[in-house]
């Protein structure tokens, strides 16, 4: 158990640590909300669309390639996504709704799910792992452009732009813009790989960053509730939902411990970062990540224990 703990908090810590290097960096005044402002929309436009092209290009997907594991995580994720929608639309403030939805659904698997597999299951883990965050990718952006887009401060909700959104998002163009080169297996020269994975390294601590730079303790207290709403719903009750439907599908062992890891995994920087770009409450965005990247140590040691017994 207190190994399970240790490899927990060498991944969740650094991501801790940014967040609380940006509140200080506000604090003393080395960063500003301009900065926070211009740096948002660097991830946004350029380096975390880079980040997933990369990741789309560089995923094993003959190793890993699992049809029914793939059909199954897809599915619970957009069960995820309708049950969140569905609480919000009796609990959450109209105006909070897409912001809690996303948060409440969105996890971040390609760094912290996608690293505690790989210390957890190896080399499997990972190949298994970045498979599941590559195809999960799009699924998470458009779902969270759609209700992003119903919910947006500018009431514009049409289908039409809504699909405007989907097609002019950058993440979803950086992961289709992948597909092609991942599937017929182009290879791009080395220095460009290079340079584009020294600008895609930029996306966490930047993102994580201007989230700090972003919390203040009256924005805290004024959407605790709400925040807190949607961080149960995504560090407790939707894992154990989808991880239980996991062992009913007749998921076991790695498989079903790779699932749990990806469905408990705090909720994406990448949420902030899409809240901010709409106008959204970025702040709600900002406090619900801080509350399941602290309370991930907990719910996913408890998890893992619990799977445990299961085997």
């Amino acid at each position: 158990m207190s190994s399970l703990v240790v490899q927990t908090l060498g991944v969740t810590a650094p991501v801790f640590a940014m967040l609380f290097l940006g509140v200080v960096l506000k604090r003393i005044g080395w960063i500003d909300s301009a900065f926070i402002g211009s740096a948002s929309t660097l991830v946004f436009k350029g380096s975390l669309p880079t980040l997933l092209f990369l990741s789309i290009l560089q995923a094993d997907l003959a190793t890993a390639l699992q049809p029914a594991l793939i059909l199954y995580f897809v599915l619970a994720t957009i069960a995820s996504f309708l049950l969140a929608w569905g609480w919000a639309l009796w609990r959450c403030p109209q105006a909070d709704r897409g912001v809690y939805v996303q948060g409440a659904f969105r996890g971040n698997n390609g760094i912290v799910g996608l690293a505690l597999a790989g210390s957890l299951y190896g080399d499997y883990g990972l190949s298994l792992g970045s498979v599941l965050a590559g195809g999960v990718i799009i699924i998470y952006n458009t779902l969270s452009v759609v209700v992003l887009a119903i919910y947006s401060p500018s009431g514009n909700a049409s289908l039409r732009s809504v699909c405007l959104s989907i097609l002019r998002n950058p993440l979803i163009i950086g992961v289709a813009a992948a597909i092609p080169f991942a599937y017929w297996q182009v290879m791009l020269p080395e220095w460009l790989l290079t340079s584009a994975g020294y600008f895609a390294q930029l996306s966490l601590p930047l993102a994580l960053i201007c989230i700090g730079g972003t919390l203040s303790l009256n924005a805290l207290h004024e959407s605790s509730s709400t925040a807190i709403s949607a961080s149960l719903m995504k560090m407790l009750w939707l894992p154990l939902l989808a991880t239980f439907g996991a062992w009913l599908w007749g998921f076991r062992g790695a498989d079903l411990g790779i699932l749990f890891l990806y469905f408990a995994s705090p909720t994406a920087a990448a949420s902030f970062v899409m809240a901010r770009a709409v106008n959204s409450n970025y702040r709600l965005a900002a406090t619900i990540i801080v509350i399941t990247t602290l309370s991930s140590a907990l719910t996913i040691n408890a998890g893992l224990l619990l799977l445990s017994g299961l085997e």
